[in-house]
């Protein structure tokens, strides 16, 4: 009886349109195309712009400097700050609706801390595989250790979180809690550090201030893969994550098995979140801003809506954030890390102040 009860109540959910949300979808498209073309044109070297083009559409070039550092430099460093922009915005996302708070997401709880201690466990152990170098050499197999290990360790921490979360009602005390776990983590890779040897300290400390000119195409092909089935998991959690915004009580009386979604949202963030954290190292503000910058832009809690458009959206300001980084017709390159920090921050401030109650669409 409860059952039936629980099927008729699905059956009088109406989900919005989602038609009027197709023109800044539409706008945020261009801009990534915009962005793209920018932060393949724009670097050390000075190409011509037609020569770019030329290049991106496949006509080739002449000049077989321009043409190797485009398609092997600038190319797949453009396409890895779509893929780790994309899914660090969803990771957040989805954390920020799994907990209902909107101070979450992958570097506040601690799962990007625990990514990198996964990735720690592989460049500093003692071993075959003890530096960065050593991890090209195995190319692709190397790649796949680089994953597992973050993944790994990104799950180890959601898991140590959500199991706390079970006694702890308190948002604010949750994310507090997440916050202690980050610091205990980097705290247990700073000790690791201090007895390990100078090159494999400095090959790590390169790696946490973070770039997406070390992927290789053979890097990217497995960052891919693991962003693209890390996204498609969460797209088709979407109708449950709207649930879950309505509370786990309502959810459960919608018929939704919480363990097993619960499952899936950890297994994607850790795959999204580990992913690009072991590749990419440790990338702040995305994941947890630019939810709340589509939310703002699409007035919308709609998971059909924020998936896509955080997607759009991540991928957007990483390539932004890329042109800066590299200082357009300078040698030197800014940490990724520090770029999005700084031109991120005050958005969040600003979306804050505009919105004045974040709470409201959780």
């Amino acid at each position: 009886m409860q059952r039936t009860s629980s099927i008729d109540t699905r059956q009088e959910i109406k989900l919005p349109s989602l038609a009027p949300k197709l023109s800044w979808m539409l706008a945020l498209i261009t801009l990534l195309i915009l962005f793209l073309v920018l932060d393949v044109a724009l670097g050390s070297v000075n190409i011509p712009f037609t020569e770019v083009v030329a290049i991106l559409v496949g006509k080739g070039s002449d000049n077989i400097a321009w043409l190797k550092i485009v398609e092997t430099i600038r190319v797949p460093k453009a396409f890895t700050a779509i893929l780790a922009g994309a899914a660090l915005a969803v990771s957040g996302l989805q954390m920020q609706t799994l907990f209902r708070n909107p101070l979450a997401g992958p570097s506040v709880l601690g799962i990007s801390a625990g990514a990198s201690l996964g990735v720690a466990v592989v460049m500093l152990s003692s071993g075959f595989v003890t530096t960065s170098f050593a991890l090209r050499q195995l190319g692709i197999g190397g790649s796949w250790l680089i994953i597992l290990a973050s993944t790994l360790g990104s799950a180890f921490i959601l898991l140590i979180i959500i199991g706390i979360s079970l006694r702890i009602n308190d948002n604010v005390v949750l994310l507090i809690v997440g916050l202690m776990i980050a610091n205990l983590t980097i705290a247990m890779v700073s000790i690791w550090q201090y007895f390990s040897s100078p090159e494999q300290i400095q090959d790590y400390l390169l790696w946490t201030f973070g770039s997406l000119g070390g992927v290789t195409q053979q890097h990217l092909k497995v960052l891919s893969i693991s962003v693209g089935v890390g996204v498609l998991i969460t797209f088709i959690s979407s109708k449950y994550l709207n649930l879950l915004l309505m509370g786990e009580n309502y959810a459960s009386s919608m018929g939704l098995n919480l363990k097993k979604i619960k499952i899936l949202i950890i297994l994607s963030t850790s795959l999204l979140a580990g992913a690009v954290t072991g590749f990419c190292g440790p990338i702040g503000f995305v994941g947890i801003a630019v939810p709340h910058l589509c939310r703002s832009l699409f007035n919308t809690s709609d998971h059909r809506v924020l998936i896509p458009s955080a997607c759009l959206m991540g991928a957007c300001i990483m390539l932004f954030c890329d042109i800066i980084a590299q200082i357009p017709g300078h040698q030197s390159t800014l940490p990724i890390n520090s770029v999005t920090a700084i031109i991120g921050s005050p958005v969040v401030i600003w979306v804050i102040i505009q919105r004045k109650n974040l709470k409201g669409a959780f």
